[in-house]
């Protein structure tokens, strides 16, 4: 689903408010973000990037295809 390679988190959140969603909040272990009655958890920060396989279910948890990812 990503165009490519990894991303950071600072990115990753980024990406997520331009598609319209809200947050990051605290709860629990884990943020995260809200858009309408979809809810996504964000990992923690931490020095490296998200890899790809991550980055392809915080997708999916989000119903963002591939076509709305790449378009931003």
């Amino acid at each position: 689903m990503p165009p490519r390679g990894a991303i950071s988190r600072r990115k990753l959140v980024a990406n997520l408010v331009a598609l319209g969603f809200e947050g990051p909040y605290s709860g629990g272990k884990h943020e995260f973000m809200v858009r309408g009655d979809v809810t996504v958890r964000i990992p923690n920060p931490h020095r490296g990037d998200i890899g790809v396989g991550l980055l392809t279910r915080i997708l999916r948890q989000a119903r963002i295809g591939r076509d709305e990812w790449e378009g931003l």
